[in-house]
C-alpha cells in the first residue's frame, strides 16, 4: 500500500529541509518510539519542519508518491500513537515551540502545537489566567499532543478536557492544503464542527500548527487534604458520594495502595505514612478565590467522609507539602514502568460505578492470572489500570493477557463507559473498538478518515483494525 522511501525522495525533503532532514540511526531510534510499553518500530527518516507552508509541502509530495507520514510530538503518549507503525516519515512538530499571542482581553491565548503544557500554563499564570488541562506529563507533553488525543488530567473534574478550550486550529491536510477549522469566538454555530472533530483525532485527519485556546482567570486559593481508606472499593464509593453532596474539587484522585509505595520507591522518599492497613487514599483538592468557601467546602467533604472508615486525614498546610503530594500523585505512572513492563488501559466509567469497575478489574486479575495497580483521576471515573508482566510467561503476555483486557473492557462497557478517558486507542487499543461501538459506527468514523486523507497516509495503522 505506501512506498519505501528511496533516494529521490531524501533528496526531495533534504532540499526542502536543509539540516531538518535526519536518516542517522540516533535520530531515527529516538523518534521510534513514545512512552508505550516497550513498543518500537524505526522510521526511515526524520524531518522538522519549522512551518505550515514546509509542513503543507511535505505532506503533499508524501500524497503524491504515498509515503506515510507518523506525526510526533514530545513522545509522551501511552497508546502508541506516535510509534510509525508503516516506517516513512517521523514528522516532528518540536520546532513549533512559540507561545503566539495572549489576548488578555478576550481570555484567549494562541499557540503553536510544540509548546510544552507547563510552559503554556506558566506563561499565562503570569497574566492571571488560567488554562486547566494538566495531564500527568504536563512538564514535558507538548499542547499540541494534548489537543490531538483530547487530554486531561487532575483539573478536568471540575474544568473539563482539552476539547472545552479549544476555540479554532489551523490544521495541514494530507494533501497539502491549509485550512482554519472555525473562528476565535465562544459561541458558533455555523456549520459542521471542525475544530472538534480534530480534537482527539489522534493525528489521522491533519497536522494541526496553530491553536487558539479559551482562557480562565487564574484561581488565587486551594486547599489539599490526603484521605487514607482501609478499602480501596470504599474509596471510589465516596468519591460519588461528594459530588452529591454538591462539591465539585478541582482535583480527586484515587491511588491504591501499591501505587503510593511503588512511587515512593521511586522517588526515594516517604511523602505520607502508608499504614499497613491502608487499601487506598484519596487525594482532594478545591480552589477559587474565596478562602472562607474553600474551608465550607472542606468542611462538608470531611462531614461525608465521617460514613466511610477512614483513618487520619492529612491537610497539606503548605505550598511545600501541597507540591510534594502531587509529586506523588504525578510520578505514580513514571514509577509503575520503572517497576516493570506493564499495560496500561484507560478505563472510563460514570463515577458511581468505579468500585463496581475496581471490583472487576481485581476478579479478572486473579481469573487470568496478573496483578494490577490501579489509580487515576476517580472524580471523572477515569482508573487507569497497570498490568503489571511480572512473572508472567511470555505466553500468557501476548496470547491470554488480550483476552482478560477484552473482558475488561465488555466490563466496562456494560457499566455505560468506554475504553479511553484521555490517553487515545492509537495501536494499542485499537483491536478492541468493536466492543462499544457498532460497524455502523466504525465505518462512519472509516469514512471521515478516507475524505480527509483519501490514500491514507496520515498516522496509518491507529484507532481502526484494517
Amino acid at each position: 500500500m505506501f512506498t519505501s522511501l528511496l533516494e529521490e525522495h531524501i533528496t526531495y525533503f533534504s532540499s526542502l529541509l536543509p539540516e531538518r532532514c535526519f536518516t542517522d540511526i540516533g535520530n531515527i531510534e529516538k523518534y521510534s518510539h513514545d512512552e508505550t510499553e516497550d513498543l518500537y518500530v524505526l522510521p526511515e527518516i526524520v524531518l522538522k519542519p519549522e512551518t505550515a507552508e514546509e509542513v503543507a509541502s511535505i505532506l503533499a509530495y508524501c500524497n503524491m508518491h504515498k509515503i506515510p507520514v507518523t506525526p510526533s510530538g514530545a513522545r509522551t503518549g501511552l497508546s502508541g500513537g506516535a510509534i510509525p507503525v508503516e516506517k516513512g516519515v517521523a514528522l516532528s512538530m518540536e520546532r513549533f515551540n512559540r507561545i503566539l499571542h495572549i489576548d488578555e482581553d478576550n481570555l484567549q491565548v494562541t499557540t503553536e502545537p510544540g509548546v510544552i503544557t507547563q510552559v503554556l500554563q506558566e506563561a499565562v499564570k503570569e497574566k492571571g489566567l488560567f488554562y486547566p488541562p494538566d495531564p500527568a506529563s504536563k512538564g514535558s507533553c507538548f499542547i499540541g499532543g494534548n489537543v490531538s488525543e483530547n487530554s486531561g488530567g487532575p483539573k478536568a473534574v471540575k474544568y473539563g478536557v482539552t476539547a472545552d478550550y479549544v476555540l479554532n486550529l489551523e490544521v495541514v491536510l494530507p494533501t497539502g492544503e491549509i485550512i482554519w477549522t472555525g473562528a476565535n469566538v465562544l459561541k458558533n454555530a455555523t456549520g459542521y464542527n471542525l475544530t472538534q472533530l480534530m480534537v482527539g483525532s489522534e493525528g489521522t485527519l491533519g497536522i494541526i500548527t496553530k491553536i487558539v485556546l479559551r482562557l480562565i482567570p487564574h484561581p488565587t486559593h486551594d486547599l489539599l487534604m490526603l484521605v487514607p481508606f482501609y478499602n480501596a472499593e470504599e474509596a471510589c464509593a465516596a468519591v460519588s458520594t461528594i459530588f452529591k453532596k454538591g462539591i465539585t474539587p478541582s482535583g480527586l484522585e484515587f491511588m491504591e495502595r501499591d501505587a503510593l509505595l511503588w512511587t515512593h520507591d521511586f522517588l526515594g522518599e516517604s511523602t505520607v505514612n502508608i499504614g499497613e492497613n491502608h487499601a487506598a487514599h484519596l487525594l482532594i483538592e478545591v480552589d477559587g478565590f474565596d478562602p472562607d468557601v474553600l474551608m465550607n467546602e472542606c468542611s462538608d467533604i470531611m462531614e461525608v467522609l465521617d460514613g466511610f472508615q477512614t483513618d487520619e486525614i492529612l491537610f497539606a498546610d503548605t505550598q511545600a507539602q501541597k507540591d510534594a503530594l502531587w509529586k506523588l500523585r504525578r510520578s505514580v505512572g513514571e514509577a509503575v514502568k520503572a517497576n516493570s513492563i506493564y499495560k496500561e488501559e484507560d478505563t472510563v466509567v460514570p463515577r458511581y460505578a468505579l468500585p463496581e469497575l475496581l471490583s472487576h478489574v481485581k476478579r479478572i486479575g486473579d481469573e487470568y492470572g496478573f496483578k494490577s495497580v490501579c489509580y487515576g483521576h476517580a472524580g471523572d471515573g477515569n482508573l487507569h489500570v497497570n498490568i503489571i508482566k511480572g512473572e508472567l510467561s511470555d505466553h500468557q503476555w501476548n496470547e491470554e493477557l488480550p483476552k482478560a483486557i477484552r473482558a475488561l473492557f465488555e466490563e466496562v462497557v456494560n457499566l455505560n463507559g468506554t475504553l479511553s478517558g484521555e490517553h487515545g486507542i492509537g495501536l494499542v487499543q485499537k483491536d478492541y473498538m468493536d466492543i462499544p461501538f457498532t460497524e455502523k459506527s466504525l465505518s462512519l468514523m472509516r469514512h471521515i478518515k478516507s475524505i480527509f486523507d483519501p490514500n491514507g497516509i496520515l498516522n496509518p495503522g491507529k484507532i481502526f483494525t484494517e
